[in-house]
């Protein structure tokens, strides 16, 4: 990953962060350096910043670039479940083990390759590494993606993710019994400053905040419906575990010694709500949970 530092200068004094970069690499778009803001990959003075946020002069901004992935995206026939499809958007049911988007080291098996054999027409705004996906869930974690068909679709739905006005629920199982029946996770987060690969909270870092209910409990372990009011990197996974609470299977925040041979987290995105970019109605989606999840809750409850 390279990485640059920049110093503003007069000229630059009070402009918005993701501006002023491309004033500085000319060579990359706005809306590839707020894809990078968004991932914590600038910094300024230290601090991670939003894309609206006004540098002053003398600011020092660190640039991290992610390695390009080589090569262009292949389109490959991998069964995808389409729960809906239109001229707009298409909903997916995305399997558990299966990464959204092209990486570097990987370049196929992705739900991008699958996406590019059934439609050849996903909107461009991310690129050709990232057509159509206006949001992520983990490879581990299950369930409902909308993805953008056209330029003007991606826009709206990326406004109102960015206004939080998007339904997201999820459904998780956790480690130890939950005593309150509902609360709030309100804990601020960042790249973990010690293990870059984590997400930890971190004073200054991204607002972040998760609302949950015990939908029901068992004798050491609690399913439970997260909505998530922001979306950040891992922020259901990251928000349990601060609590003492994480997720049954999670490699990265769970326990290293699981009671369950489960392939990563227990999370599933059971249910996406948004207004229709053209349409202009509100439409929701719900997916039950994936067969492996639902067994392990069965054997739950005959404990």
């Amino acid at each position: 990953m390279k990485e640059e530092k920049v110093v503003v200068s007069e000229k630059d004094n009070n402009s918005r962060l993701d501006k002023f970069l491309t004033t500085i690499f000319t060579d990359k778009s706005r809306s590839f350096f707020q894809n990078i803001i968004e991932e914590d990959l600038v910094k300024v003075n230290g601090n991670t910043r939003k894309s609206n946020h006004k540098v002053k002069e003398n600011d020092i901004v660190e640039i991290k670039f992610p390695d390009a992935v080589e090569g262009s995206v292949e389109a490959e026939n991998i069964p995808i479940d389409i729960l809906y499809e239109d001229d707009d958007v298409i909903i997916v049911n995305k399997a558990q083990g299966m990464i959204v988007h092209p990486a570097p080291g990987v370049y196929s098996g992705t739900l991008v390759n699958a996406l590019l054999y059934h439609c050849k027409d996903l909107s461009g705004i991310n690129g050709v590494v990232r057509p159509g996906i206006v949001h992520r869930i983990d490879k581990d974690t299950s369930g409902i993606l909308v993805i953008a068909k056209n330029d003007f679709a991606h826009m709206k739905l990326s406004e109102d993710f960015k206004k939080h006005s998007i339904t997201r629920e999820y459904i998780a199982i956790t480690e130890g019994i939950i005593k309150n029946d509902s609360g709030t996770i309100d804990k601020p987060l960042a790249r973990d400053p010690k293990e870059r690969i984590k997400i930890a909270i971190v004073e200054g870092g991204r607002k972040a905040v998760t609302h949950y209910s015990v939908e029901k409990r068992f004798k050491n372990n609690t399913m439970v419906r997260c909505t998530l009011e922001t979306g950040r990197t891992h922020q259901i996974r990251v928000h349990m575990a601060s609590i003492g609470h994480p997720l049954v299977g999670d490699p990265v925040y769970g326990y290293k010694k699981q009671k369950f041979k489960v392939n990563g987290q227990m999370l599933h995105a059971a249910k996406l709500g948004f207004i229709h970019p053209t349409k202009g109605i509100y439409m929701e989606f719900t997916s039950d949970v994936p067969d492996y999840f639902a067994k392990i809750l069965q054997v739950l409850g005959n404990t």
